[in-house]
């Protein structure tokens, strides 16, 4: 298993990001250290980066977006991110090169 992710017993993942706002585009950029690096379009101001993470990520898994929380990093780059009724394996492959 990957060290950017872990699967609970409640089927829950928890993630484990880093944050590039203010980027060209919105996407994966690889892994950072122990952590999936994730750029962002949307600056970092009132919020605007966590809601277009949120977004991002509920539209990449395909899930709705009530099942993407931020539990924790809402002011720092280092997020923790908590997703609920995606697959092992449709979050392993957010880190896979398009």
């Amino acid at each position: 298993m990957s060290e950017w992710f872990r699967v609970g017993d409640d089927g829950c993942i928890t993630l484990e990001l880093h944050i590039q706002p203010g980027a060209k585009t919105t996407g994966c950029a690889g892994l950072h250290g122990d952590a999936l690096k994730i750029r962002l379009a949307a600056p970092p101001v009132d919020g605007r980066a966590n809601l277009a993470l949120l977004r991002f990520l509920a539209d990449a898994l395909k899930l709705p977006p009530a099942t993407v929380v931020l539990k924790s990093g809402h002011a720092s780059r280092r997020k923790v991110i908590e997703v609920r009724g995606a697959p092992p394996d449709a979050v392993a492959a957010l880190a896979q090169p398009s």
